[in-house]
């Protein structure tokens, strides 16, 4: 059961970075983290 958990770990993880890897969701996810950025601290200069 060890190996097949393994593995499914291994596939999980390489279809988050191969979809990371497209423009479209580069774009998103620069969005996202700029927008927690500003979420999380909104005084402080960048």
């Amino acid at each position: 059961m060890g190996i097949f958990s393994g593995l499914v770990k291994v596939g999980l993880a390489k279809k988050v970075i191969d979809e990371a890897r497209k423009p479209e969701n580069q774009r998103r996810i620069k969005e996202v983290v700029a927008k927690a950025r500003n979420r999380r601290s909104p005084g402080t200069p960048q």
